[in-house]
């Protein structure tokens, strides 16, 4: 979920740059060929739902429905006020006459009731959520909205994501293809504010100390965030101290912050926010297209495994894109390139033109060959092109481990010597964490999901392993598995991963081969590029709904998952492992003892002696999901 411009870069239809289309459509011609409508939409239990239908003057056939519902605002309000369509790449659905419809979600700004976070999934009896909340405006929609075809769609990118899941949840028959994109699906294990137990706390403070407060009644404003009295989040992070501290620049009225607090680990309150455990009720008839990122700070968990969870517990149709892009990175821009890196075309383009619109079209207007949209649409990274495949992970991926050896070095082989004094080490002192990133900033940066690592891996308190050159290309399709060996000197830590690209040291980029990047220069030579990266908070290695010490001394597995990769290591480059167990403030500092983290103090604080061991009993490696050339 988009954090740092809440209203206006997490709704679908964002005011951003993006190349323009060869057409000439602007506010005029938006005002010419539509008009809106603002509306009350009444919900089973008496409670209205603010709603703006944008409808082409074009009666002279009928039209699909296109849904988006949004906690972040569908402003501009007033029906001479139109959002500016024209300069987003979502002009395409105007130019072939959708009804176009955007919805204040329940308790967001201009509707009435109560605003619940990812709002549980209740079956209809049972009472509201936010299916029956879609279920009840599709249906009023299509009774009420003149010359609509009968036939709906509906998408979002982020938290609107989310919603876009219910809606393929609320199982309305007219309701024929939906699109979560960036869902946010489980804000546990892998979205937004944790990732495997871990608290991403910077993501989350900033986002709630704003969309968090109370609304007492409707409102066409939002409210003001925290006012930092820094611009640089790692000094303004480290010298907070605690989480106890956070929550007391937060205050006690924002909810949601006090639910993340009461429920450190794993229970019923994040089982019951997460849409995959009720996917089961999509309907056959309504096909889905999950989107997302492979460089999402925020949701790129949520993609992958939504898209999964469909495959396994539903009977519809069910297809995935994923794309060389940061979180909502499609919707603005072309996407040739993020950061340092650059991917050879414009991707955004691509997506839009061949998969996006033709998935609509089909479903909604019966236009084009749904074949010509396969099952899994992928964009590897390394190679930059496209790949698709029947279903993902690839049939044809095998899972290879790389060992971790002494001296930073890594290869196929395991170790042959026996032992427990084989190992690799550094000492994580929480007064002194790694940074997430180079550089001084206050927001969470988009680029740090590729940008160059040689900052870290030249720190005594992070691990760096590396191949031989390549002597050729290696790709990897799907998930990795990070499976160490470790003895701490404390009773916990957690452990991040990074999976690394390193180029050679004469390497360059190429405008003519390489395509358009940001326009400043960087040295490549020697780039580490990240990958993948993902932390583990230790005390959850066994379950994360009973976390577990460590005993000081004991060997002991850590083995979990990243998500999953799609990327070419070229010949010529290496592939390199990156260990440390500070991420900061990306991630809230372990005290590094077996304490309430959420609300222990700064003298809990303690440095930790981490061993990664590498021998012939105690192989540490790192899993590869690797496919033929």
């Amino acid at each position: 979920m988009n954090k740092y411009f809440l209203v206006f870069t997490a709704l679908i239809f964002l005011l951003l740059s993006f190349a323009q289309p060869p057409h000439t459509e602007d506010s005029t011609w938006l005002a010419e060929h539509y008009t809106k409508k603002e509306v009350y939409i009444t919900m089973g239990d008496g409670v209205k739902l603010f709603t703006a239908i944008y409808e082409p003057t074009d009666i002279s056939t009928t039209h699909p429905i296109l849904i988006n519902r949004t906690p972040y605002s569908i402003g501009p309000y007033g029906e001479d006020k139109f959002k500016a369509f024209w300069i987003t790449p979502y002009i395409a659905y105007f130019r072939d006459n959708y009804i176009i419809v955007l919805q204040d979600v329940r308790g967001k700004y201009m509707s009435e009731g109560e605003f619940v976070d990812v709002r549980p999934y209740r079956k209809k009896k049972e009472g509201v959520d936010e299916s029956t909340d879609t279920y009840d405006a599709i249906d009023w929609l299509v009774k009420n909205v003149k010359n609509n075809n009968g036939k709906v769609g509906a998408f979002g990118i982020s938290y609107p994501g989310f919603y876009a899941t219910m809606a393929a949840i609320s199982g309305h028959p007219a309701l024929k293809a939906v699109s979560p994109q960036a869902p946010v699906t489980d804000w546990f294990m892998g979205d937004d504010f944790h990732h495997n137990g871990a608290f991403m706390q910077m993501d989350g403070f900033n986002f709630y100390s704003s969309f968090g407060k109370p609304r007492p009644k409707p409102t066409k404003t939002n409210a003001d965030g925290f006012q930092y009295y820094t611009k640089d989040n790692y000094k303004f992070y480290l010298e907070a101290g605690t989480l106890s501290n956070l929550a007391n620049y937060m205050g006690d009225s924002i909810k949601f912050w006090r639910d993340l607090y009461a429920h450190p680990n794993y229970d019923y309150f994040w089982k019951d926010r997460d849409p995959r455990n009720f996917v089961k009720h999509i309907s056959d008839s309504c096909a889905t297209l999950v989107v997302g990122g492979l460089f999402d700070a925020e949701d790129c968990y949520g993609a992958w495994n939504l898209y999964k969870s469909i495959n396994e517990k539903a009977h519809n149709t069910n297809k995935i894109v994923m794309g060389p892009w940061s979180h909502g990175g499609w919707s603005r821009g072309t996407g040739e390139y993020l950061g340092n890196i650059r991917f050879g075309s414009p991707t955004s383009v691509f997506y839009h033109e061949n998969i996006e619109k033709p998935f609509f079209d089909y479903y909604l207007q019966g236009k084009g060959d749904i074949e010509n949209i396969k099952k899994s649409t992928i964009f590897f990274t390394g190679a930059n092109e496209w790949r698709t495949y029947s279903q993902w992970p690839p049939a044809e991926k095998q899972d290879k481990t790389m060992y971790l050896h002494t001296h930073g070095y890594m290869n196929w082989q395991a170790s042959p010597a026996a032992g427990t004094d084989i190992y690799n080490k550094y000492t994580s002192d929480p007064a002194h964490p790694v940074p997430y990133a180079d550089g001084v900033h206050m927001g969470r940066t988009r680029e740090y999901m590729d940008d160059d690592q040689r900052f870290a891996s030249r720190r005594p308190d992070v691990l760096a392993y590396k191949t031989d050159t390549l002597t050729e290309d290696i790709t990897l399709a799907g998930p990795v598995v990070a499976d160490l060996f470790t003895t701490l000197s404390t009773t916990d830590a957690d452990f991040i991963v990074k999976l690394v690209d390193l180029f050679p040291d004469n390497f360059k980029y190429s405008d003519e081969t390489d395509g358009k990047g940001e326009g400043k220069a960087y040295p490549m030579g020697g780039y580490e590029m990240l990958v993948r990266g993902e932390v583990m908070r230790g005390r959850y290695r066994k379950s994360f709904s009973e976390p577990e010490a460590f005993t000081p001394g004991e060997v002991t597995e850590v083995k979990y998952t990243l998500p999953d990769v799609a990327h070419t290591f070229k010949k010529g480059h290496r592939i390199m492992i990156q260990i440390q167990s500070t991420w900061f403030p990306l991630v809230d500092r372990n005290p590094q003892q077996f304490v309430d983290i959420y609300h222990c103090t700064k003298d809990d604080f303690i440095p930790c002696e981490v061993k990664i061991h590498c021998s012939k009993d105690h192989p540490s490696g790192i899993i590869l999901p690797v496919v033929a050339k």
